[in-house]
């Protein structure tokens, strides 16, 4: 039997029937296409080397245009000029608004701003559960930021049950990508047996190596005091270990 689905109409020499005054218009509608394709793909390039160069006005004409029309892109980018008042007046909440547009549509960095945003209550209402919502979605997109947030939130218990193993297994993520609080913060797990065994040699490591990567500080000499903590605990021979295994570590990255 034969199936209509896929038998030939009448006429058209095996190929798909098109009336004939369909036919009539069809080259002036593919010269449109042709022509508009291109156009809206030169408006955003245009667009966005407007932004580059710092012509806000028309950058934010071409975003604006976009963003309507459902461009991930293009609300990421409009939520940054309002976050930064680029072109525009500052407005946290639209912002937000833009951000929230282009997470929903998968764009890890405004899923990570808009994780910030909600942890802070910056153009929103302050809400720890809608900010561990989207930091996983952005750690899970390779989000080193929000890898070490969603670290934070597990240890602390913020907008997620405390679970300190799960913040070990964020921390390690994000510290393995070379986030030096990450790597601070997992030595303080492994120092402390939060989460994971306790490993005194594996937290001088960590610590050795967070310490290692900022500049001169409040900060670099906490963990630096971090470190040393760690090294009155071991013997000589434990912290040539550590020490070996920091060097091995930046030698592998």
């Amino acid at each position: 039997m034969i199936n209509s689905r896929s038998s030939i109409a009448p006429g058209c020499g095996g190929g798909t029937f098109v009336p004939r005054f369909i036919r009539r218009f069809m080259p002036t509608v593919a010269l449109l296409l042709a022509l508009a394709t291109p156009t809206a793909a030169q408006d955003f390039d245009a667009g966005w080397e407007a932004y580059v160069r710092g012509d806000y006005d028309d950058a934010l004409r071409v975003f604006l245009v976009w963003a309507d029309q459902g461009d991930a892109d293009a609300q990421y980018r409009l939520g940054v000029m309002y976050d930064l008042g680029q072109g525009v007046a500052q407005d946290d909440a639209e912002a937000a608004k833009w951000y929230r547009a282009a997470a929903e549509q998968g764009v890890a960095d405004a899923q990570g701003t808009l994780a910030v945003m909600y942890r802070t209550g910056q153009g929103v209402q302050q809400d720890d559960v809608a900010a561990a919502k989207w930091s996983r979605r952005a750690a899970e997109q390779g989000d080193v930021g929000a890898q070490y947030s969603l670290g934070v939130m597990y240890n602390l218990g913020k907008g997620v049950p405390q679970d300190y193993a799960e913040a070990v297994l964020w921390y390690g993520i994000a510290a393995e990508h070379g986030d030096a609080r990450a790597q601070n913060d997992l030595g303080v797990m492994r120092f402390q047996g939060k989460g994971i065994p306790r490993d005194e040699i594996q937290a001088h490591m960590w610590f050795n190596l967070a310490a290692a990567t900022v500049p001169p500080g409040v900060v670099r000499a906490s963990w630096v005091k971090n470190r040393d903590i760690a090294a009155n605990r071991m013997t000589a021979r434990d912290i040539a270990q550590a020490q070996r295994l920091a060097q091995q570590w930046l030698l592998a990255h």
